[in-house]
């Protein structure tokens, strides 16, 4: 009995030292293919952030984009200030404008192309690239026409639905997004002819989204010529200036005979057939010497070759991981695992 309870003890300790050595290697194996599992989870992250990272936040694509002053033919009148210059990555943006010039006349649909002066008025600026990336300017309409005087729009209460009727609605001319700049003035700004600049309230740091265009020099409305600060201008008309002299001579509310009667007192000015801005965009920056037009298409090539070749490499690595990875854990799965037997006392070899 002693010798078959030993047996049955001995074969039971062998039993249960199998399992634990079984059960050991099964999770070394497991822990082993979390272990790459985790280690491949990571590859992937890593190269999923990795483009965000190389090639970093892209601009809008308008900022790489020169526009050659030389194309430009419809002007203001040229007055001897700094504004007359056109230099070098200073933003443009262009109107699309649909008017009608007076009565029993077909509407007339034109672009006016205007330049911004971020070094001169950077806020004022950054306001007025902000309000068009949004959109905020499409489908309004110019609600303030005052000839000998400016085109006043910007107001995003100033739409139609579906019918146009002159004085609606009630809010068009007072509106505007809530978020005021500071009056920003230099002096290399001015209100010269084709000047653009922000409409404001009683206060001088009441600009919101609210702009106007100078269909003439109109002086008076600088600081130095005024008791309340003046009006501060950010940018000029560099083509499609007919247009702006075109809407300035519509019928309006004020004048509705249009271009027979001027009243540059007028403070209403709605005119009577509506004069739609259908969009507002930015298009590109000025580019005299043409340090980018003349380069864009090597650089729209060569980043274009490169973003592809990043990609490309990056993809062919992440492949290669995943391949690897997949091959160790066939290569682990095919590999048997031998149970460890334990040789009782009774069972050892006979050569001793």
């Amino acid at each position: 009995m002693m010798m078959i309870d030993t047996a049955r003890h001995g074969h039971s300790t062998g039993n249960d030292v199998r399992q634990i050595i079984d059960e050991q290697a099964y999770h070394r194996f497991n822990m082993g293919k979390t272990s790459r599992q985790r280690i491949l989870l990571s590859c992937v992250l890593v190269l999923l952030l990795l483009p965000t990272t190389a090639i970093g936040e892209e601009e809008p694509a308008w900022k790489s984009n020169g526009i050659d002053p030389s194309t430009w033919t419809d002007g203001p009148v040229v007055e001897d200030t700094p504004m007359q210059h056109s230099y070098f990555g200073d933003p443009i943006f262009v109107i699309d404008v649909t008017y009608t010039p007076d009565h029993f006349e077909s509407e007339i649909t034109g672009t006016i192309v205007i330049e911004l002066f971020p070094q001169w008025a950077p806020i004022t600026v950054e306001n007025m690239i902000e309000h068009i990336e949004e959109g905020l300017y499409n489908g309004i309409f110019f609600h303030r026409v005052i000839n000998d005087f400016v085109t006043q729009s910007g107001d995003p209460e100033c739409k139609t639905n579906g019918v146009y009727i002159p004085g609606l609605p009630a809010q068009c001319g007072s509106g505007g997004t809530g978020e005021t700049i500071p009056l920003e003035h230099n002096d290399n700004l001015s209100h010269v002819d084709g000047a653009i600049g922000m409409a404001r309230g009683t206060e001088e740091d009441s600009a919101d989204s609210q702009w106007y265009i100078a269909e003439t020099e109109a002086h008076g409305l600088d600081p130095e010529n005024r008791d309340d600060g003046g009006y501060a201008t950010f940018g000029i008309v560099r083509d499609g200036m007919s247009h702006v002299r075109a809407i300035a001579e519509v019928p309006t509310s004020d004048d509705p005979t249009g271009t027979d009667i001027n009243n540059p007192f007028s403070t209403a000015g709605r005119p009577i057939y509506e004069v739609r801005i259908n969009s507002v965009q930015m298009i590109g920056v000025a580019d005299p010497d043409g340090q980018l037009s003349g380069q864009a298409s090597l650089d729209e090539v060569e980043s274009g070759m490169g973003t592809t070749i990043l990609f490309v490499t990056l993809f062919v690595v992440l492949v290669l991981g995943v391949g690897y990875v997949v091959m160790q854990n066939n290569a682990k799965q095919d590999t048997p695992i031998y149970e460890a037997e334990l040789i009782e006392e009774n069972e050892t070899s006979n050569t001793t």
